[in-house]
């Protein structure tokens, strides 16, 4: 049993890239509209401009989801930090890792923005 799930761990990426390969093979007809909301697609469906198309309003759609995830995470972390760095009266244990916790949040803030800024920058117009 354990050899199995071990096995099944090990080749699941290399499962999940074949996928991915499948679905980026296929053409972009196939692929519009079909994972959107109804109104998403019918807005996308009665403009004839590439950036209303459904990949390009799916891409908006996720992108806009992962920066509400990334705000609501890393505002959530800020504050869990600053009740430990608070709360740490003399323990260096506690001060030092509030502050990697802070610092891994700031890196990770300008890594998110980073990947947004080359988002804009090799779909200019299209997303924001």
């Amino acid at each position: 049993m354990k050899q199995k799930l071990r096995t099944l761990l090990l080749l699941s990426p290399l499962m999940m890239g074949s996928l991915s390969i499948g679905v980026a093979t296929q053409p972009a007809a196939a692929l519009d509209c079909a994972i959107l909301p109804k109104s998403i697609c019918a807005q996308a469906e009665e403009s004839k401009d590439v950036k209303k198309t459904g990949t390009m309003v799916l891409l908006v759609w996720v992108l806009n989801i992962l920066t509400a995830g990334v705000g609501i995470a890393a505002v959530g972390t800020l504050v869990y930090a600053g009740v430990l760095y608070s709360s740490a009266g003399g323990s260096s244990e506690q001060v030092a890792k509030a502050k990697k916790l802070i610092t891994d949040v700031v890196i990770g803030i300008v890594v998110f923005a980073l990947m947004y800024f080359a988002l804009q920058w090799l779909l200019p117009g299209a997303i924001g």
